[in-house]
């Protein structure tokens, strides 16, 4: 994991590539009953939360991460009061849930203590500044039953889970996804974190269909992220109403609250449900409601001998303007 003054990440569910970030110095090493734990300050990123080999946050670029998968449900609610958040140790959902003035209570459901108590010693002033909210309860249990004992609770959840591996798989299944819709209330909001598009397109199709048989409003989100496997991560968005609309804020921060954030802006809120064509063909049939292509006029490209000659007539006279536009005299 640290050779030679590197971390490198080791994880089998991408296979062939590796994130590698310089250690100037370990600050912790431990192995609670569900995970190793590791922070370290790096020379560059800040310091890192790493669980069971796998990077989870850096004070550098945690913010891209953390905004988009809160704020993202939060802002597509009209008032969110209760919220529960499944997961998230490390406190950053928890920091910007609690942003939001109108929030009543939050409760966070993490199995494992250990992550907590290392975010508040070395993340206390990026993260891990929300715990002590009086508003918040927080809970280590195993959230597959914790949310059992709710019905018609929770405006808006949100599920920083780690990889669906170890601890955290049971937070990717049908039965997971049955229970957290019974512990809603109508018109509720939901955001589970979705894995990437490059990486796991695939999975992200069968966590989508799971989706599909639970909730009348399924969608899907990314960010970007430069410390996350291949730049990116995705949410999944399900809502308990079939007439909500998960890619337009129901609601605009304020300015005093916009100004605390460093990523998240209602533009940024639209965009993100703007994927790439590859992946749009894979999730768009699995989306819910459905409805058309984001990209409406976007086909499958079907090249015939009179359309490639006119492409290519196109890009010869393009070149040859750029040429003229060159060497003209200003």
């Amino acid at each position: 994991m640290i050779n030679n003054g590197w971390f490198r990440e080791n994880e089998v569910m991408w296979p062939g590539q590796a994130m590698s970030l310089q250690v100037e110095k370990i600050l912790f090493e431990g192995r609670s009953d569900f995970q190793d734990v590791l922070v370290f300050q790096s020379s560059t990123y800040g310091r890192v939360l790493v669980l069971d080999g796998v990077i989870q946050l850096t004070e550098r670029d945690e913010y891209a991460y953390q905004e988009m998968i809160t704020h993202l449900p939060m802002h597509a609610h009209p008032d969110p009061q209760s919220v529960l958040i499944v997961g998230g140790g490390d406190g950053g959902v928890l920091r910007e849930v609690c942003r939001h003035a109108g929030v009543q209570r939050v409760t966070m459901c993490e199995i494992d203590p250990m992550v907590c108590e290392v975010a508040k010693k070395f993340f206390a002033t990026s993260t891990a500044t929300a715990f002590d909210d009086p508003r918040v309860t927080l809970v280590h249990q195993d959230a597959a039953q914790f949310v059992k004992d709710f019905r018609d609770e929770y405006d808006v959840v949100i599920v920083d889970s780690s990889d669906p591996v170890g601890p955290a798989e049971t937070l990717f299944t049908s039965t997971f996804y049955e229970a957290l819709r019974v512990a809603m209330k109508p018109g509720a909001i939901m955001c589970n974190q979705g894995e990437c598009v490059w990486l796991h397109l695939d999975l992200i199709g069968e966590c989508l269909h799971h989706c599909t048989k639970v909730f009348p409003s399924v969608d899907y989100a990314y960010t970007t992220i430069p410390t996350y496997p291949s730049g990116q991560i995705g949410f999944l968005l399900c809502s308990t109403a079939s007439d909500v609309s998960l890619r337009k804020p129901a609601r605009v921060p304020p300015s005093w609250l916009q100004s605390q954030l460093k990523y998240y802006t209602p533009a940024a809120h639209a965009a993100a449900f703007v994927l790439p064509w590859f992946a749009e063909q894979v999730i768009a049939p699995v989306r819910r409601p459905a409805m058309p292509y984001l990209c409406s006029s976007c086909k499958p490209a079907i090249f015939t001998r009179s359309s490639l000659a006119l492409t290519m007539v196109g890009v010869a006279v393009g070149a040859a303007l750029a040429t003229v536009m060159a060497v003209r005299p200003r």
